[in-house]
């Protein structure tokens, strides 16, 4: 088991890494590739190249940097995080479990511009199956997306629900879809009901009748996964102290996730402030 797991290979989750690792914790990071940054053709504006650098090149080299200094890089998709008396990663290839861990993913990835979208979201648009999921014992929800992601949700939500459709919007299922999930791969148009919602509206006219409806597009963002347990948001950022520290001890997050400015400056900084902080937690946890 490690001390410590950190979400994320990007500048906030290998900045973390470094001082973990340096400080003498068993550092696991999980991540599938560099986030945004692996868009950035050249980067100008960060200490310390007198060059323009890629974001794949930095993406690189801070790996590269983290593995040589002793951590654990895994290639995984995290799909859900729970706690137990430890923090456990769920991954698509593997299950994860320490006594601190970083949420370092990035933002959330935005949702569908769907009419109704953000005037139901409370009242039948979530974006957290393990959360909502004993809101709708018994009856018809559906489930955005078409990956690992919008499976796991769908399973949480199999169990307790009445019936689960997943909503591809257009796309292809990426997954093996069980069969007592149905899948509507039509584009949407709109979401209806007034005060709550009663169904989704596709663009060929036709209507899934639903009581709630779960975003889960693409991979679970840090914010997708605080939610999970419960721990403070304030739109699509994360609520932290001056250690990184959510409202959730020994549970912490860096960079895009956090909000503020999306820049790798500012990434850097904040993982190795929450590495101090979850340093300073395990530490005292294994003396105590």
């Amino acid at each position: 088991m490690s001390d410590i797991i950190i979400l994320g290979t990007g500048p906030a989750g290998i900045s973390a890494a470094a001082y973990t690792t340096r400080a003498g914790l068993k550092t696991t990071v999980i991540g599938r590739d560099g986030g945004a940054l692996l868009k950035a053709h050249q980067i100008e504006n960060y200490y310390g190249f007198s060059q323009p650098v890629s974001g794949e090149e930095l993406i690189r080299t801070g790996m590269e940097q983290a593995r040589r200094l002793g951590a654990e890089i895994v290639n995984d998709e995290v799909v859900g995080i729970a706690y137990d008396g430890e923090f456990v990663a769920s991954g698509i290839s593997g299950t994860y479990r320490a006594p601190a861990m970083i949420l370092a993913t990035g933002a959330s990835r935005g949702a569908p511009k769907l009419e109704g979208l953000r005037r139901l979201e409370g009242r039948g648009v979530s974006y957290c199956a393990v959360c909502d999921a004993f809101f709708y014992r018994g009856k018809h929800v559906a489930v955005l997306g078409n990956g690992e992601y919008a499976l796991h949700e769908a399973m949480e939500l199999l169990p307790v629900a009445g019936s689960v459709t997943l909503l591809t919007n257009g796309k292809e299922p990426s997954v093996e879809i069980p069969e007592e999930i149905k899948v509507v791969t039509q584009k949407l148009d709109r979401l209806e009901g007034d005060p709550v919602l009663t169904g989704v509206v596709l663009e060929d006219g036709g209507t899934v009748p639903v009581s709630g409806l779960f975003v889960a597009m693409g991979v679970a963002g840090s914010t997708d996964l605080a939610r999970k347990l419960g721990a403070q948001t304030k739109g699509s950022a994360i609520v932290v102290d001056s250690s990184m520290q959510t409202n959730i001890p020994g549970l912490f997050a860096a960079g895009d996730c956090t909000g503020g400015m999306l820049q790798v400056a500012k990434a850097v900084y904040e993982g190795a402030q929450a590495a101090a902080g979850a340093i300073k937690l395990v530490r005292e946890r294994k003396n105590a």
